[in-house]
C-alpha cells in the first residue's frame, strides 16, 4: 500500500483511506461477517486510516469500528470521526457526545476529529457555542491529536471557516467532474494555497464514476482495458501533491481489493491519462443538462418546490444514467411537498433567475422522466 506523508504533521498514512459510511449490510444493518472480513483485510494488508462518524449506518458504524478495531494496537492505524455539531445545542452536549463517542470507539483518543458537514448555518452555530474552542481543549488533554472539519457549502463560507480559525487538516468532495459542477478546484487551491492538508470524500461521487454509461466507460478501457473505471477517478484525486488521504466507502471485498490495487503501485497520472480523463470529462459536459448553477434565487418558490434540488438530481441523471440512485434521491430523500409536479407555472421564479432558465417547463420535464425512467426499477 502507497503512504502520503502529511509532512505538516509529521506523520504518514495509507494512502486509501477506509471509508466507514457505506460498510456491507444485511436485512438493513452492518453485516457484522461481511465488515469484519473486510477491515481484517483492509489493515492486514496496508490501510492504516480509517473513517467513521457520528451518524453512519444509523449511529452503528462508531460501535462496529470500535469493536473491528479493538483487535488491533491503538497506535497501528489512525482512527477519524466527527463531531454532529447540529446535535450540540450547548456546551454540555458536545461533552456528552464526544464521551460517547470514544465510548462506542472503544479507545481513549482520535487521530483526526472534525467538525461534521459544515455549511454557514452549522457553523455559525457552532461559534456560538464555541465548539471549536472545546475541540482544542480536547486537543490539549491528549484525547485528539489533529483537528479539522469536513466541507459542504460555497467558496465563501470555506473562505471564512478558513480565516476564523486555524485547521491541521480539511476533508472536502473532489473528483474530476466536481470542478465543474461544485467548484471543487478552488476549495483544494485554497487548502494548497494555506498548506493545509486535505483529505478527499467521494472521490467517485457516491458510485456515479464508478458505474459510468457505457459511452464514457470506454474511453477508458480503449485507453487501458485491464484498468478498472473507479481506478481511474481514484488516481486523478490522489495525483494532487496535497491530497494526503483519499477516502472509499467500500461495500464489499471487490470494491476494497479493486480499490487497495489501485494504491499497491505508483498512482499518479502521466499526461496522456490526464487527457483520458479529460476526455470523459469533456464528454460528460457535453450532455444536455439544466444550466442551473444552485444560486437559489429563485426560491422559495410559492409552491414549495425544490427548484435548484430537482435540477441537480436531473442533471445527475441526465450526465451519468443512474436510475437507481435517481429513484432514491427524487422520492425518498426529497420530499413530496417539494417535488417537481408541484409547480403551478405562476413563472415567479423565472423572473429571479439570473440564467433565463424557462424553469417551469424545465421542471416539467424533469419529473416526466424521472417518472419514465424509475417506474419498473
Amino acid at each position: 500500500m502507497e503512504q502520503s506523508t502529511f509532512e505538516k504533521l509529521g506523520i504518514q498514512t495509507s494512502v486509501l483511506g477506509f471509508g466507514c459510511m457505506r460498510l456491507p449490510v444485511k436485512d438493513g444493518e452492518i453485516d457484522r461477517d461481511a465488515a469484519f472480513d473486510m477491515v481484517d483485510y483492509a489493515y492486514k494488508n496496508g490501510i492504516t486510516y480509517f473513517d467513521t462518524a457520528w451518524p453512519y449506518h444509523h449511529q452503528t458504524s462508531e460501535p462496529f469500528m470500535g469493536e473491528a478495531l479493538k483487535r488491533y494496537p491503538r497506535e497501528s492505524f489512525y482512527l477519524a470521526t466527527k463531531c454532529p455539531v447540529w446535535l450540540c445545542k450547548t456546551p454540555e452536549d458536545f461533552e456528552r457526545i464526544f464521551n460517547e463517542q470514544l465510548s462506542r470507539l472503544q479507545t481513549d483518543y482520535f487521530d483526526f476529529y472534525l467538525m461534521h458537514s459544515m455549511t454557514k448555518e452549522r457553523f455559525d452555530n457552532a461559534e456560538k457555542i464555541g465548539i471549536y474552542d472545546l475541540i482544542r481543549k480536547k486537543q490539549a488533554e491528549g484525547k485528539i491529536r489533529y483537528v479539522g472539519f469536513s466541507f459542504h457549502d460555497k467558496l465563501p463560507v470555506f473562505q471564512e471557516m478558513l480565516d476564523k480559525h486555524s485547521w491541521d487538516f480539511v476533508q472536502i468532495q473532489y473528483n474530476y467532474i466536481d470542478p465543474y459542477l461544485l467548484d471543487a478546484d478552488k476549495l483544494y487551491d485554497e487548502l494548497e494555497k494555506r498548506n493545509i492538508p486535505c483529505i478527499v470524500m467521494e472521490p467517485l461521487r457516491g458510485g456515479f464514476l464508478s458505474n459510468l454509461p457505457e459511452k464514457f466507460t470506454k474511453i477508458f478501457t480503449d485507453y487501458d482495458p485491464n484498468r478498472s473505471v473507479s481506478s481511474w477517478g481514484l488516481r486523478w484525486v490522489a495525483s494532487h501533491k496535497n491530497v494526503k488521504v483519499v477516502l472509499s466507502g467500500m461495500s464489499n471485498m471487490e470494491q476494497l481489493k479493486d480499490n487497495m490495487s489501485t494504491f499497491s503501485q505508483p498512482f499518479a497520472l502521466n499526461p496522456q491519462e490526464e487527457q483520458v480523463v479529460e476526455k470523459v470529462v469533456e464528454a460528460i459536459k457535453a450532455v444536455d443538462t439544466v444550466p442551473c448553477t444552485g444560486c437559489a434565487y429563485c426560491m422559495p418558490c410559492p409552491f414549495g418546490v425544490n427548484i435548484p434540488k430537482v435540477f441537480s438530481i436531473y442533471n445527475n441523471y441526465k450526465m451519468f444514467q443512474f436510475a437507481h440512485k435517481t429513484k432514491d434521491e427524487y422520492f425518498n430523500q426529497l420530499e413530496a411537498e417539494h417535488r417537481a409536479d408541484l409547480c403551478r407555472n405562476c413563472k415567479k421564479c423565472m423572473q429571479a433567475c439570473p440564467q433565463h432558465i424557462q424553469i417551469p417547463d424545465l421542471l416539467k420535464a424533469a419529473d416526466t422522466e424521472i417518472r419514465q425512467v424509475t417506474t419498473n426499477l
